[in-house]
């Protein structure tokens, strides 16, 4: 249990599920009556089943890295982070195949139940695009590594964790609460996107030299590690700047500009960055980055709660 329990990768959870809490709390600051027991937009039903959903993609993809660079040889002595299962043995890679497998099978039953309780037997179109974008991210979290023609091995990873952790997380499951699009949704939506990425990329910025010996042609290879640490401020930045324009165009008051708190240990990670000499003085960050990304979410969440509760002031 130990063993799975580490191949599972648990600190890469929280930074999964950043996009489904913002957005969710979206769907809830346009919910009314009160934050327990919301109506006409939000269900803490479709809440929970998209966390369990995506927490099953996130191990799903990191069950499935595990295989595929462990059987490739791109997890090996060169490599500077944490030992792999497949690497070390403690996990065969049949157990592995069986893991994710079974993995997919759950992560799609639990997809399955959030689409029927989303639009039940009304909307038959949009439970069917549902189901077909569920089939794609459990083929996408599996062939990022997996199989000859591996997308993460050309530099294409960057693109999967863009759209699945930023655009679908965030306004994917606020459609299903709200059944339109919120266009609004699209600046944090893309600086989730781009700050999934940003641990992708550091986690590959950690790994440039195994990786280019193993021909994983990520994008770091591709750029080389200078460009890969102007990449990463690009990203980080960016993020940032879109949180301020949300809130901005959503007229946040004083206080609604609590997130801004997350943006300290952002701004200490990107000198880290910037004074890194050492790859391996990376991969300390990478926790750091995803716990950072995980509590601008939360913040977020409560700066839009409070929203809601200022409006239920206004209207009783």
């Amino acid at each position: 249990m130990k063993h799975w329990i580490q191949a599972a990768r648990l600190r890469t959870l929280p930074l999964s599920v950043s996009g489904i809490i913002v957005g969710s709390m979206h769907a809830l600051s346009h919910s009314t009556r009160t934050i327990i027991t919301p109506t006409e937009v939000f269900s803490w039903k479709i809440f929970g089943l998209a966390i369990l959903t995506t927490l099953g993609l996130q191990i799903l993809s990191n069950f499935a890295n595990d295989y595929g660079d462990g059987i490739k040889g791109t997890d090996n002595e060169d490599r500077v982070g944490p030992k792999r299962a497949i690497q070390t043995g403690v996990i065969s890679p049949k157990s592995m195949k069986s893991a994710i497998a079974l993995t997919s099978i759950l992560t799609f039953i639990s997809a399955s139940l959030l689409i029927f309780f989303a639009f039940r037997n009304t909307n038959l179109g949009y439970s069917l695009f549902y189901i077909a974008l569920a089939i794609v991210a459990i083929a996408s979290a599996i062939r990022y590594t997996v199989g000859k023609n591996a997308y993460g091995y050309s530099g294409f990873g960057d693109i999967f964790v863009f759209i699945f952790f930023g655009l679908v997380s965030t306004l994917g499951v606020n459609f299903l609460f709200t059944k339109q699009l919120s266009f609004d949704l699209f600046l944090p939506s893309i600086a989730i996107g781009l700050l999934s990425v940003g641990v992708l990329n550091l986690n590959n910025m950690r790994d440039e030299a195994s990786d280019k010996k193993s021909n994983k042609n990520t994008i770091v290879v591709k750029i080389g590690g200078e460009n890969a640490k102007k990449y990463h401020y690009f990203l980080i930045v960016t993020a940032m700047l879109l949180m301020i324009i949300f809130g901005i165009i959503n007229e946040f008051h004083f206080d609604q500009y609590l997130f801004v708190l997350a943006y300290f240990p952002l701004i200490k990670h990107l000198i880290t960055v910037y004074n890194c000499s050492n790859n391996i003085e990376l991969d300390s960050e990478l926790k750091k980055l995803a716990l950072s990304t995980f509590a601008l979410s939360i913040l977020m969440a409560l700066c839009m709660i409070f929203f809601l509760s200022d409006l239920l002031v206004n209207n009783y």
